[in-house]
């Protein structure tokens, strides 16, 4: 192998580019060298010896003679000398000169002298053509006709690469002439263009080159670096004739384009005043997605989940997901009357379910469409989260029957750093969904911003690169090219189980809606669009002229389309409500009422007996494997585990090992996600353990508790917030009957995955109707760390809560239960575990889903104090809005001159310093645990419990941030204004902490002195 290497090095065309070395290193074509040679010296048929057994080993004598003639037999040296002069047919073979003769006068010295230079030039033209073959491969698609109007590159370069032959002069780039145009090379195995021929013309060579990547397909797939897949797609796009359609073919790929785009003039007639986002210009996007459907649906998908931007959305959901037209047609009626509680959303937003055949396949399919904001990009994530739940709940181990369409702009593509961070999930073991097909909606322009001032890289869809994930660049106005596009993706998709990007190059007829004026910032590209054909004229017009359908057929499809609309239009007129759950996108069958209301308005007790408590504890402390070996610090770790059980007792990371085990065995999934969170950030939790003599060998226990438990899964997450904490929403979306938290490393970093926490989260359910339970874990506190990972920024949280500070709720005997029902999340912060186990129980217990916000400690996590009983999450027991003070001052209520209402860990704190101050008796301190929905009427007891008291709220955050702003309102309503609310604790300051171990406990000291002087408020109003 070394010996050809050297040999075909030796013999590289020293004109062409130094991408030949590449070319030269290619193994089946230095094996069909000599082949094509023997085709046009001698054909093989005409000496004997040649035969197809005998081939090989002619080829390697031959190398062997290139490099050195005196390596081989004699007879053997004149065979080759004389094949490659041009010998005859059947004379370049002589029988072997006996022993001792001299050959003839022509000496060998002389004859290689004579030869040498042909045989060169013979491999140099072959790997020319190869290299010439391998750029076409690489830079087709940058002369590819991809733009329909004929203004831009789509690669936003003018240039045409050196090695794109677009002219017979750029032949000389490879040594190569415009003779050699009609002289016939042996095509290597790394192409497709031959079809069945093996060998062909150099002119034929550049022609189906041409039309296999430079006409309206241009295909950027050869920096894939596995071979299998680069050849499945050079087969798909090189093969000649691939791109045939029957005539039924065509037939539906007009009427898919004449509903396309009469629903799109529909709405403009009926509404020409409205935004809706439409899709002229890209027409081609409905037929583009359905033959994607078709082909999956054929290949066993049964459910398919997307996501997209608002253009073009209207138009999705009727004649892609079949939404009722006249269900969308009502959304435009400006009388129309909300009938669901919330907000709702605008047309283009909205989301939809829909189960129904596919024609094609003749199989059921389930479509979604995820409802999301106008912010671009931000529901990639959670399609992939729902995407991958709906694959594990129907254990869909592969991706074969749920996958996932993700439509995109091109602007918001290249401009969204979502974007890349999706991508970088697509192929993670907890996370892949097996593949994506990614359509982009290439307008070619974003609002008004050109493409040249939006994006440094060459097309909008270069981040797919990074991910090896082959990319289809199509002209739109070319309907059977992003056909054939469209079926080659779907069927890369259900081969090879990975991402691929369709561009669809198209262009946006109107503004950026239809009341923008794009002539303001794009006057030439816009002028031309007004003059731009329609696909749909283009299309029906090139069949027609080839009697594939006639115009009366043409017309008569659009007539009966319209006709659809009009009957549609009229019934919406019948539509006196909207109901917003008919857009639900993701539904929850038998978890609600019919009406979708929930089942009861109570929660059962969230306590457990002690039998599943030391059940759970035991193994919590124990390896559950044979012959498995951990770390030392570790088995301390399981051994202090099985002394807190045995003594009854939990702290942090028990507690929640205890809800998990719990709710496992009651058949909940639990995900647990997050960087870091399978050990956990502060090495407390240790719930996959490490065999410390097996590489990769793990074990989790929570999934060796019961014998027909559900599955635990913990993942540690790529380090990224706004990707993850998506896709762990999308996770959540798909089914309540699961616990799906999402932990921060530090509580601070969930500030980079805002756009899903206000986006979706908080207000997903108002605008959407769309319930979700999952948790966020954000650890929180003042440890004297600095002013990064110190504060999760709770009043961030708080201030987009929807209670209302000023009214005090209606009393009601599920006064606790209704609260939760109303509020749009949940925020608490415990301040002890058994609280922490029974707030995780609750989520599931709860006859509906909201979000749960919970801020959690970091040195609690260690604290001899921060400790539970098991008394404490027994039958009967339940969570605890609120800690009343059970100490010396609760027993003479009267007592008490301050009241010090706080929340988690400055509890420990201040007892702290109570207990320093012997003011047990005098100094009263209730924990508020959940501080959203607020507990209004437990507050009221407490204040009412001791009459005497100032009332004090206590942080240790700053006092612009934290909770002071939304508690001290709320207590204020609670005891009708009747007495001050005054603040203990650190000054206002714009960063969270400070970074001066000093300065921290300086203003700990300033607080606590401020908490526990009598006298402190004195004189102040």
């Amino acid at each position: 192998m070394h010996h050809l290497r050297t040999c075909a090095a030796k013999l590289r065309p020293l004109t062409a580019s130094e991408t030949i070395k590449n070319v030269s290193q290619n193994r089946t074509a230095k094996l069909r060298t000599f082949q094509h040679i023997r085709c046009y010296s001698a054909p093989v048929a005409a000496e004997p010896f040649l035969s197809g057994t005998s081939s090989n080993y002619v080829e390697e004598m031959y190398f062997a003679w290139l490099e050195n003639p005196r390596s081989v037999h004699k007879s053997w040296d004149v065979f080759f000398r004389n094949a490659n002069s041009g010998a005859l047919p059947g004379t370049a073979y002589q029988s072997p000169p006996p022993v001792g003769a001299i050959l003839p006068a022509l000496s060998s010295s002389h004859f290689q002298v004579e030869t040498q230079p042909n045989v060169e030039k013979l491999v140099e033209d072959h790997l020319a053509v190869q290299s010439l073959i391998r750029a076409y491969q690489i830079r087709g698609h940058h002369v590819a006709q991809l733009d329909p109007l004929g203004i831009l590159d789509a690669d936003l370069d003018s240039s045409v690469p050196t090695d794109i032959i677009t002219s017979p002069e750029k032949l000389g780039f490879y040594g190569l002439q415009e003779s050699d145009l009609d002289k016939v090379f042996h095509l290597p195995t790394t192409t497709y263009i031959g079809g069945n021929e093996t060998a062909l013309p150099l002119r034929e060579i550049v022609r189906r080159l041409e039309m296999a990547y430079c006409q309206h397909i241009g295909v950027e797939f050869m920096f894939i670096n596995d071979l299998e897949q680069c050849q499945w797609i050079r087969e798909k796009f090189e093969t000649p004739g691939i791109m045939q359609f029957t005539d039924e073919e065509k037939r539906t790929l007009l009427a898919r384009l004449v509903r396309s785009t009469r629903f799109e003039e529909f709405l403009q007639r009926k509404w020409s005043s409205e935004k809706r986002f439409g899709l002229e210009g890209c027409e081609v996007l409905i037929p583009a997605l359905k033959t994607i459907i078709d082909r999956s649906s054929g290949n066993g998908v049964d459910y398919v989940i997307m996501g997209m931007p608002h253009r073009g959305r209207l138009n999705v959901l009727a004649n892609v997901i079949r939404k009722e037209l006249e269900q969308i047609f009502c959304q435009f009626d400006s009388k129309l009357e909300a009938a669901d509680e919330g907000s709702g959303d605008v047309k283009y937003h909205l989301g939809m379910y829909h189960r129904r055949i596919n024609r094609v396949s003749d199989r059921t399919i389930t479509l979604s469409l995820v409802a999301n904001p106008s912010h671009l990009e931000a529901v990639d994530p959670v399609v992939q989260g729902k995407t991958k739940a709906e694959q594990f709940y129907c254990g869909d181990t592969d991706g074969k029957k749920v996958m996932s369409i993700l439509l995109h702009g091109d602007a918001a593509f290249a401009g969204q750093g979502i974007v890349y961070e999706t991508f970088h999930l697509s192929d993670l073991p907890s996370y892949t969904t097996y593949g994506t097909i990614h359509v982009v909606v290439n307008n070619q322009i974003g609002f008004t911003t050109d493409p040249r001032m939006a994006r440094s890289s060459p097309y909008p869809t270069d981040v797919a690169r990074v991910v090896n994930a082959p990319i289809f660049h199509v002209n739109a106005d070319d309907p059977e090219a992003v056909i054939h596009v469209c079926d080659v993706a779907a069927e890369w998709r259900n081969t090879f189980h990975k991402d691929v990007v369709v561009d669809l190059v198209c262009y946006r007829r109107s503004g950026h809606n239809e009341m923008d004026e794009p002539m303001f910032t794009q006057p030439l590209m816009y002028k031309q669009i007004r003059k731009q054909k329609p696909v749909l004229q283009k299309y029906a017009e090139y069949l027609i002229a080839d009697a594939i359908v006639t115009r009366q057929e043409y017309e008569e499809e659009i007539a009966k389309y319209d006709k659809i609309c009009e009957e549609a239009y009229a019934r919406s007129k019948d539509e006196k409500i909207l109901h917003i759950k008919h857009w639900l996108d993701s539904p929850w069958p038998g978890f609600f009422t019919l009406d979708g209301q929930p089942k009861s308005m109570s929660c059962p007790s969230t306590g457990l007996n002690e039998e599943d408590l030391m059940h759970i504890g035991g193994v919590a402390s124990s390896v559950p494997v044979d012959n498995f070996t951990i770390h030392g610090g570790l088995s301390r770790i399981l051994k202090a585990r099985a002394e807190m059980v045995k003594s009854r007792t939990v702290d942090w990371a028990l507690a929640e090992y205890m809800a998990f085990g719990s709710l496992l065995k009651e058949g909940i999934h639990i995900r647990l996600s997050g960087q870091d969170v399978e050990r956990g950030t502060f090495s407390h939790r240790h719930h996959v353990l490490h065999d410390q003599n097996v590489d990769k060998r793990t074990c989790i226990p929570m999934n060796h508790l019961w014998p027909n438990q559900a599955p635990y899964t913990v993942c540690n997450s790529s380090l990224s917030e706004y990707g993850v904490l998506g896709f762990e929403l999308g996770f959540a979306m798909a089914s309540p009957n699961a616990l799906v938290l999402w932990e921060a490393q530090f509580g601070d970093f969930h500030n980079t995955a805002q756009c899903i926490i206000d986006q979706f989260i908080s207000s997903g359910q108002a605008k959407w109707v769309r319930q979700n339970g999952i948790v966020l874990l954000l650890p929180h506190g003042m440890e004297g760390m600095g002013p990064e990972h110190s504060s999760a920024r709770p009043e961030r949280f708080l201030q987009m809560c929807n209670d209302d500070p000023d009214v005090f709720p209606k009393r009601t005997d599920d006064f606790a239960v209704r609260q939760l029902y109303n509020c749009n999340w949940i925020v608490v912060n415990c301040s002890s575990p058994a609280n922490f186990f029974h707030v995780l129980r609750r989520q599931i217990l709860l006859p509906f889903r909201k979000p749960l916000i919970a801020f959690t400690p970091k040195s609690l996590l260690r604290h001899p104090e921060a400790r539970s009983s098991f008394d404490d999450m027994l039958p009967g027991t339940h969570f605890y809005r609120v800690i009343s003070d059970d100490g010396p001052a609760s027993k003479n209520p009267e007592n008490v001159n301050r009241l010090l209402l706080c929340t988690g860990k400055v509890y420990y704190d201040l007892i702290r310093e109570r207990r320093t101050r012997n003011m047990e008796s005098n100094v009263a301190i209730t924990r508020i645990e959940q501080l959203s929905p607020f507990p209004f009427d437990l507050i009221e007891m407490e204040v009412q419990k001791y009459p005497n008291a100032q009332i004090v709220w206590c942080q240790e955050e700053h006092k612009n941030q934290g909770y002071y702003d939304y508690i001290k309102p709320r207590i204020r309503t609670t005891i009708n204004r009747s007495k001050p609310v005054w603040y203990a604790g650190r000054d206002p300051t714009s960063a969270p902490a400070t970074g001066n171990k000093a300065a921290h406990l300086m203003e700990l000291k300033r607080f606590m002195d401020t908490a526990f002087n009598i006298n402190a408020f004195d004189g102040l109003v």
